[in-house]
């Protein structure tokens, strides 16, 4: 069934804007002017992959599932705790993480350098003890690398199984070397900029990731006590299923998340395709009435 016609403008229209209040904030639309509107030159040409894999509705999965990811370095998810905020005010997190990429993705060359500028003091203020007397550096360019490269393997594998138009071979290659120019700029000297560098990347970090109790309790918080009113709980839960589903199965194990195949194949999966399809839907009209980027 085609979700098309005028009797559904209005409802598409109202879902579209709420889906984009709770991911962009009250300052989104003026954020979107600034950011598409501005001119000047961009790091990303309008042909690039970053822009597709950035820009599509599969990003509600990737970023989900980078998030379960990232928690099984015990250094990362210390600092996440102790400074992010995200227990306290999740929404304003996603929103300033999504502002971030929107601006480093789509905004001019200036703006995308100062939006990693602002990251990167941020970082130098982040430092701590981990529960087992371990310590940290939100500005350690080896632990920065990890949260890097779990977001592109997240991203990019969310794309490819519930993207609108999948990207070729080379075209993944070309994504991991787009995001290897914001990685460059956020202080990682030496980022992966294709997807055998990037596997192999993340095959180093294996030996210092383990599940920690502060994994567990936000991947509990995140899987099943989500900051969603409650009648966006039976989507949430269809996003959240298919970010488990995406996870390595070994980052599966790790934070104890049943594996079933042959429920996700025949239920897991497809039903995440309709939900990533009906958010695109959604917000098509917000995407439509942005101004596009200049090269």
């Amino acid at each position: 069934m085609r979700m098309t016609g005028p009797g559904l403008a209005g409802p598409r229209e109202r879902l579209g804007r709420s889906l984009f209040a709770r991911v962009a904030g009250p300052d989104g639309p003026r954020n979107r002017a600034r950011i598409h509107g501005t001119p000047g030159p961009r790091w990303f040409g309008p042909e690039r992959p970053i822009l597709r894999v950035h820009g599509d509705a599969s990003m509600f999965i990737g970023g989900l599932s980078a998030l379960l990811l990232q928690s099984l370095h015990p250094l990362a998810m210390a600092a996440v705790a102790a400074h992010s905020g995200f227990r306290g005010d999740p929404w304003g997190r996603l929103q300033r993480t999504s502002t971030f990429l929107a601006t480093t993705t789509y905004g001019t060359a200036e703006h995308a350098q100062q939006a990693c500028d602002q990251v990167r003091a941020v970082h130098a203020r982040v430092s701590g003890t981990t529960a087992d007397g371990e310590p940290y550096h939100a500005s350690d360019p080896h632990l920065l690398c990890w949260v890097h490269v779990a977001e592109v393997d997240s991203f990019l594998r969310a794309h490819q199984r519930y993207g609108l138009h999948p990207l070729p071979d080379d075209e993944c290659d070309g994504y991991v070397a787009d995001t290897a120019r914001v990685a460059v700029a956020l202080g990682i000297p030496d980022p992966p900029r294709d997807r055998a560098e990037l596997a192999a990347r993340l095959a180093s970090y294996r030996p210092e990731l383990r599940v920690t109790p502060q994994a567990l309790d936000t991947t509990r918080y995140l899987l099943l006590n989500p900051p969603v009113p409650l009648a966006a709980r039976l989507p949430y839960g269809l996003l959240a299923a298919n970010a488990v589903s995406l996870l390595p199965g070994w980052a599966a194990e790790e934070l104890r998340l049943p594996r079933l195949p042959v429920v996700e194949d025949l239920c897991v999966r497809p039903l995440g395709s309709a939900v990533t399809a009906a958010i695109r839907w959604a917000m098509a009209p917000a995407r439509r009435a942005a101004v596009t980027p200049p090269a």
